[in-house]
């Protein structure tokens, strides 16, 4: 039970990205400067996140390109780390929440918000975690991520987010 809070806490708080480092090449857990945009930018390229005390934090999100579903190798990675932590927490069951920019009808982008979440969740069940403890959603261009009209907005707001039910 220890270890399933331990992971629990530090999956709230990979959730909160504002405060988060970034663990990469070039960059380290003391650089003050680096910015929210930043840090999901390092993150969807693979970084890996940690808090302030050094403890590796499990990323909730997978990122896409516009008007895509395919997994690139930074959402491959960062799911296989999700699927590693639902290895170790057997009874932890989630939702997967497919998300997309403004961009589009809201018809079509819940449709790829659908497609984005049910890639991340094929990703999971191929490396070994039980479908029956995912479930997907979509929110398609409703609720964003991040408010605003620009790229950099546009590029947080494509994405999977996985949370625990």
């Amino acid at each position: 039970m220890k270890v399933y809070n331990k992971f629990f806490i530090l999956f709230a708080v990979a959730l909160s990205l504002a405060s988060c480092k970034c663990m990469q090449k070039g960059c380290s857990s003391s650089d003050a400067a680096e910015d929210q945009s930043e840090c999901q930018k390092r993150l969807a390229e693979g970084g890996v996140l940690t808090d302030a005390n050094g403890n590796t934090l499990i990323a909730d999100r997978t990122f896409f390109a516009f008007n895509q579903s395919d997994l690139n190798d930074g959402s491959r990675k960062t799911l296989s780390g999700q699927a590693e932590w639902l290895t170790a927490s057997p009874g932890l069951k989630v939702m997967i929440t497919g998300h997309c920019d403004e961009r589009g009808t809201r018809e079509y982008n819940i449709g790829l918000g659908e497609r984005r979440a049910n890639a991340a969740r094929d990703y999971l069940v191929s490396a070994g975690v039980d479908p029956s403890r995912i479930q997907v959603s979509s929110k398609g261009k409703d609720d964003p991520i991040v408010m605003g009209s620009t790229e950099e907005a546009w590029a947080q707001n494509r994405v999977a987010v996985v949370s625990s039910n």
